[in-house]
């Protein structure tokens, strides 16, 4: 049996699934908003909630996508006794999790969100090429057009940041500079590039993608910022092996099996960007003909 970790209506999880029931392969899928309860049955620990039932020894495989695994907490009207229950319940919550990630897998929930910083150190004691970067509390050091600032926790979205509405935090040029301090911020040289690359790594493997965003206004600094009405040019792309064999080594030590790569190119350099582990591909997969959706059914 297959356990699939995801979100309502997430549309990758549903193409990859597409392929499963092609292959005749079992599987479920659970959603972030699933409460399960832990329970044993003739000395085997099965998961129940409202609408799956699983005995944790039938999984044989997992694929973390999104969202995560969600418990039901007992609550006991003694202080002393709910104390006790709440840690013993966390350390058999852990157990199942542990238990998990140790199946034959693709991505966990312990590590699908990555330090950009510790990345990005690492991808440089590894010899990519890492565009300048610092931090800083206000801008007495940063040159104007010059350098960029990014999120230090991802691709933020944030819900709600006014009322009915919400955001995405984009990577932007550092226009003026400002009077005073501010929190910590990520600060990093811009690069000119030629070009962008996004890489897809599964298991050992890449497909590489090259973005032609420098060529529009709108995504020359953020190709997410996609121009729908004259959309960026998007060709199927080959890394130098050197290169590819960094990834694996730099995937390996941060201990991912799969996610998204970014690099720019610029002359004959790559500059290596960042990781996500949840990173989209279908965009990539279906301009490319890569059929990565059916290659991680294959591995589940």
């Amino acid at each position: 049996m297959i356990l699939i970790i995801s979100q309502n209506n997430e549309i990758t999880t549903t193409e990859v699934i597409k392929y499963l029931l092609a292959m005749k392969k079992p599987f479920i899928r659970i959603h972030e908003d699933e409460i399960f309860e832990i329970k044993t049955r003739n000395k085997r620990i099965f998961l129940e909630s409202s609408r799956n039932t699983f005995f944790l020894d039938d999984i044989k495989s997992v694929w973390y996508r999104r969202g995560g695994l969600q418990f039901k907490r007992l609550k006991y009207a003694n202080r002393s006794i709910h104390l006790n229950m709440t840690e013993t319940q966390f350390w058999l919550e852990g157990y199942v999790r542990k238990i998990l990630e140790s199946k034959r897998s693709i991505n966990k929930e312990s590590n699908s969100d990555v330090n950009k910083l510790i990345v990005l150190d690492m991808a440089k004691d590894l010899g990519f090429n890492v565009p300048d970067y610092f931090l800083a509390e206000n801008t007495d050091d940063v040159e104007v057009e010059k350098t960029i600032i990014k999120t230090l926790n991802g691709n933020v979205t944030l819900d709600e940041i006014k009322k009915n509405s919400g955001g995405f935090m984009y990577t932007s040029v550092v226009k003026d500079t400002e009077d005073g301090d501010f929190f910590i911020t990520f600060f990093q040289e811009k690069i000119e590039k030629d070009f962008e690359v996004r890489t897809f790594y599964l298991n050992g493997q890449c497909w590489s993608m090259a973005i032609f965003s420098q060529n529009d206004a709108q995504t020359q600094v953020d190709f997410r910022k996609y121009n729908e009405i004259k959309p960026n040019r998007n060709v199927s792309y080959h890394l130098p092996s050197h290169l590819e064999e960094k990834i694996h080594l730099l995937m390996q030590s941060l201990d991912l099996n799969s996610g998204s790569i970014d690099f720019i190119k610029k002359g004959e350099k790559f500059y290596f960007l960042e990781i996500n582990p949840i990173g989209q591909f279908m965009g990539m997969s279906g301009t490319c003909n890569y059929f990565l959706e059916q290659k991680i059914a294959e591995y589940l």
